[in-house]
């Protein structure tokens, strides 16, 4: 019986699907079944498709609302979110005085960011971290003599400890009617070091934020006037930490 099906495999040929006759050539590559399985798939495909929008289209709420049904439009049967028309719906007018609104509140906060920060500096003093002051004092002597033996406590009529101290450092009369205020131990004195450093980088932190909202509200003003149709040249660019400057022609009111 094997042997039999091995005679029937030799004696058989492989059927390919036929080409184009001759006279038919001119209509190009004639459609095999690979082709139109292709075809047909991508048919059913869009064909799905349409009738699965169809059916949300029918589904849908009629009183749903989306704000992309009045922001975008269609554009060669594309939709493209609008750009020139949300420009149009708001007048010039309109423009300066959202302007002007912005530039008060910028203005209103770094006021309100400068009177922390001069709160601040009045309770720290305007000291480092570890309690030394900033600027240096300056002591004159005659001579070099007086130099080499010059003792500052002794000139500041107090004693050797309380000379770093740039504030509330009692003199010797003073020392023995009352007693010293403020800490001594060198762990309180550690803690009010680490204490006063963070409220400096907190101070730090709010000059910055300062100086950043001066620039925006300059930013926003700069802008502001070029809505102006009033010539104007431009003689700097605008930067991260500066706004741009522009040279006005004077225009005489009558």
């Amino acid at each position: 019986m094997s042997s039999f099906r091995k005679a029937l495999k030799s004696r058989q040929k492989n059927h390919h699907e036929r080409s184009q006759p001759g006279f038919r050539k001119h209509l190009g590559l004639l459609e095999k079944k690979k082709d139109y399985k292709l075809r047909a798939v991508d048919y059913h495909k869009k064909q799905n498709t349409l009738s699965a929008l169809r059916k949300k289209a029918l589904d849908k709420n009629p009183d749903e609302f989306y704000y992309k049904m009045i922001n975008t439009q269609l554009q060669d049967g594309i939709h493209v979110a609008k750009k020139e028309g949300e420009e149009d719906e708001i007048t010039e007018e309109q423009k300066k005085v959202m302007r002007t609104q912005d530039i008060k509140y910028v203005e209103m906060k770094r006021v309100a960011e400068a009177r922390k920060i001069e709160r601040m500096k009045g309770e720290l003093h305007i000291l480092e971290a570890d309690g030394k002051q900033k600027n240096h004092h300056t002591f004159f002597v005659d001579s070099k003599k007086e130099v080499q033996s010059f003792d500052l406590a002794n000139h500041l009529n107090t004693v050797p400890e309380l000379v770093d101290r740039v504030f509330n450092r009692p003199t010797l009369k003073t020392l023995e009617t009352k007693s010293i205020q403020g800490a001594v131990e060198p762990r309180t004195m550690m803690k009010l070091a680490k204490l006063r450093n963070h409220q400096y980088k907190i101070l730090s932190q709010r000059i910055d934020r300062e100086k950043k909202m001066f620039v925006i509200g300059q930013k926003i003003q700069t802008r502001k006037d070029l809505q102006d149709k009033n010539k104007k040249v431009k003689v700097k660019k605008e930067t991260h930490s500066a706004a741009a400057i522009y040279k006005f022609d004077v225009k005489r009111k009558r």
